[in-house]
């Protein structure tokens, strides 16, 4: 079994207006991950997603290509052993 780790993500780019928190969503519930996607005030998405290292690797790989609208320059990540993701139950798309 894998071990349960936290991913914190901030995606720049052209990722804003063009479907990105739905596609980070539809890919998380796909992988069964828990967290959330939401859009930052200064025009980049933030997400947190729990669970198994591989799972939360892949999406990390999406999260890099995006949708096809979005044009993504870079993806900062941070990651956190354990249960840091305690609380956090399904994946929701939240508002800045």
């Amino acid at each position: 079994m894998s071990q349960v780790m936290q991913l914190r993500a901030k995606v720049r780019g052209y990722v804003q207006g063009v479907g990105f928190r739905a596609f980070v969503r539809r890919r998380a519930l796909a992988l069964g991950l828990d967290g959330y996607v939401r859009n930052t005030w200064d025009g980049d998405v933030e997400v947190l997603a729990v669970g198994p290292r591989g799972d939360l690797e892949s999406l990390l790989d999406d999260l890099r290509r995006g949708p096809s609208e979005s044009e993504v320059s870079s993806v900062d990540a941070a990651w956190t052993a354990g249960g840091a993701g305690d609380g956090y139950h399904g994946f929701d798309v939240r508002w800045v």
